[in-house]
């Protein structure tokens, strides 16, 4: 696994990305976490970890805008969970829920940029399953058209004969 980038937290409350050599924003960090890395906020001072503080704000920004991921009646569940004797199994099958559907939207942007570097390739295919049925049809048809062989004998050499005697 790749290593995780790790961002200063000043007393200031100033990000710091030594990675990029600038401060950063909560949204400069949405954006790389959406861009598939990892971050550790550290505090500059003590090196406390500071990351779910930091994505805990991240979250909190984006459920003021648009359409929420975390409905009133979710958080109330959440809350509900903490101190209650199930709430390592809360955690893990939010974990399983949660990268079950990162693998499925992964397989599906696979598909889509696969379907969009040869997007012909499904005209293709459904062209060659229809001329192999046209073929099929064909062959069905001619052979119920076509006369069988018969009995009788049809070389030159025997029909010559008959006619000589």
């Amino acid at each position: 696994m790749a290593e995780a980038r790790v961002i200063k937290k000043y007393t200031n409350r100033r990000l710091y990305d030594a990675t990029a050599s600038r401060h950063v924003t909560l949204e400069d960090l949405r954006k790389l976490i959406v861009g598939g890395e990892k971050i550790k906020v550290v505090d500059d001072k003590s090196g406390e970890d500071l990351t779910r503080q930091i994505l805990l704000q991240i979250i909190a920004e984006q459920e003021q805008f648009g359409t929420p991921v975390l409905s009133t009646e979710v958080l109330e569940a959440i809350v509900r969970f903490y101190g209650n004797p199930v709430q390592e199994v809360f955690t893990r099958y939010i974990e399983q829920s949660l990268g079950g559907i990162m693998q499925q939207q992964r397989v599906m942007q696979d598909e889509m940029t696969r379907a969009l570097k040869t997007p012909m390739a499904p005209l293709a295919e459904l062209a060659r399953q229809n001329m192999e049925l046209w073929a099929q049809m064909q062959a069905s048809m001619l052979s119920s058209v076509t006369p069988a062989p018969s009995a009788s004998p049809t070389e030159p050499g025997e029909a010559g004969k008959r006619r000589k005697r």
